[in-house]
């Protein structure tokens, strides 16, 4: 399973593909990089920007599942707005190609991949680089946090795969044995 990690962002929106087993618990880094935007440029024309790249990137590494980070409020409420909008553009640009979606509050980033919801951003992305055995942080930090993003859909995604499976599995129990019951 690939899973396309996006941190969203007015100014640079990071992105990061991830493999690895279904379950979380193995996975390799595949690439990662980050949307730099010009703040000259309309607000509209940096949200195409933003949907032609990752367009591009989906096309070229083919993930399975989209990972993205929820807007968290700001001081500034124009701010919350316009991460708003750039998240609706990943989304739109995941749900367009069909992807799997997943969408995760920082606490929850922070807690998956660190172990803590308080965690520094800086502990975050030592924890990415020791979880994808990287030799450095990947830089900028825009695409670090979107690999943890990334790693946090690998293990709820695994979770709700196995708890998918069981509740399937019940169902299927029930109607055999109900099925059983009536040829009694």
């Amino acid at each position: 399973m690939r899973v396309l990690g996006i941190d969203p962002g007015s100014q640079i929106t990071g992105w990061g593909v991830v493999e690895g087993d279904a379950n979380g618990r193995s996975y390799r880094l595949i690439e990662f990089g980050v949307v730099r935007l010009n703040s000259s440029a309309t607000f509209s024309s940096r949200l195409l920007k933003i949907s032609q790249a990752l367009d591009e990137v989906i096309s070229r590494l083919k993930p399975d599942a989209c990972a993205i980070e929820e807007a968290f409020l700001a001081t500034n409420p124009k701010v919350t707005l316009k991460l708003g909008q750039v998240r609706g553009v990943a989304l739109l640009a995941a749900e367009s190609a069909a992807l799997e979606i997943g969408e995760y509050s920082p606490r929850t980033i922070k807690q998956t991949v660190a172990g803590y919801g308080n965690a520094e951003k800086r502990q975050v992305q030592e924890m990415v680089r020791l979880l994808l055995s990287l030799p450095s942080v990947p830089e900028p930090h825009d695409a670090a946090d979107a690999l943890a993003v990334a790693i946090c859909h690998f293990h709820h995604a695994g979770m709700n795969r196995q708890i998918l499976a069981v509740e399937n599995d019940i169902k299927a129990r029930a109607a055999a044995a109900a099925a059983f019951r009536r040829r009694v």
